[in-house]
C-alpha cells in the first residue's frame, strides 16, 4: 500500500491551517507527508509545498486534501491537474 501525502493551503499569511492539518493527520496522513502552503492564494501556478507534494507522490501513493478547493481556482487547472497526476501531458502550469 502506498502513502498518504497530505496537502493544505492557506490564501493569506493571516490564515492558518490548523484545521486542514488536524483532519489530514486525523485522515491517516503522518506529519512528515504533510506540505502546507501559507499565503498562496489557489490560482498561482507557483505553490512550493503543493510542488513538493507532487514531488513525493511515486505509483501508489494518495494525494489527501480537505476540500478540492484547495487544490486550485478553475476547472482548467484542475483538469491540468488531473492529467498531470495521471503523467499526461499538461498545458495548466500547475
Amino acid at each position: 500500500m502506498g502513502k498518504l501525502i497530505g496537502y493544505a493551503r492557506v490564501s493569506t499569511k493571516l490564515q492558518d491551517a490548523d484545521r486542514q492539518i488536524g483532519d489530514l493527520l486525523a485522515a491517516g496522513v503522518r506529519r512528515d507527508d504533510l506540505y502546507t502552503d501559507h499565503g498562496v492564494s489557489g490560482a498561482r501556478a507557483s505553490r512550493p509545498a503543493f510542488s513538493r507534494a507532487l514531488d513525493a507522490l511515486h505509483e501508489g501513493d494518495t494525494l489527501v486534501i480537505t476540500t478540492l478547493d484547495r487544490l486550485g481556482r478553475s476547472t482548467v487547472n484542475m483538469l491540468g491537474l488531473s492529467e498531470e497526476l495521471r503523467g499526461e501531458e499538461s498545458t495548466c502550469g500547475c
